[in-house]
């Protein structure tokens, strides 16, 4: 049977590079968590924030949110507390730093979906591995990364790496930009001014 698929904004990083939160940033006249949510909410209409508590006043009481619920660090925390709260579901899984991102990727990402694989990923354009962070994460590849990140393996890419998953080339992989420091936000502002 076919995993229903959610969405996932994950917003719970530090942001120490980028020196103030990222999610808050606002590349297209909103806060980038509200443009990411708006644009996934497109394509699937259950869409979550990923975030750590602390942050839940800076953000919208408006949107569902799944709070990082697991110790430890790094996205793998924000996936794995939304496997825990949903652990039959599919999740369409972006990260806060893509300025760039557009429907056009995320229609691409979600007509190759391959639901008999782990996970479906865009490849970056940049080291041409699975991008852990845009991609579509069955259940079967949640519950690898689970074992993985209790065995001390805390990296997203690994665990896609290990598994049985479907890469696929982003014919505008251009949108795949991360901005995480503000040198980068500046690169980012720039792109989407032309």
């Amino acid at each position: 049977m076919t995993a229903p698929l959610k969405g996932l904004i994950l917003c719970g990083g530090r942001s120490t590079r980028m020196q103030q939160d990222k999610s808050l940033i606002a590349y297209h006249g909103m806060p980038q968590w509200q443009y990411l949510y708006q644009l996934v909410h497109k394509i699937t209409p259950d869409v979550y924030l990923s975030c750590r508590e602390e942050q839940r006043p800076a953000l919208s009481d408006d949107v569902p949110m799944i709070f990082d619920s697991i110790e430890g660090n790094g996205p793998s925390v924000g996936l794995l507390s939304a496997h825990a709260a949903f652990p039959d579901a599919a999740w369409l899984v972006l990260a806060v730093d893509l300025p760039l991102i557009s429907e056009q990727s995320l229609h691409y990402l979600v007509s190759q979906r391959q639901v008999l694989k782990d996970a479906t990923s865009l490849i970056s354009p940049v080291n041409h591995l699975p991008e852990p962070l845009i991609a579509i994460w069955e259940p079967s590849g949640l519950k690898k990364l689970q074992h993985n990140f209790d065995e001390g393996k805390n990296c997203p890419r690994k665990t896609l790496l290990q598994s049985d998953i479907l890469q696929i080339e982003n014919p505008f992989s251009a949108e795949q930009f991360n901005a995480n420091t503000p040198e980068e936000m500046k690169e980012a502002e720039e792109q989407i001014k032309h």
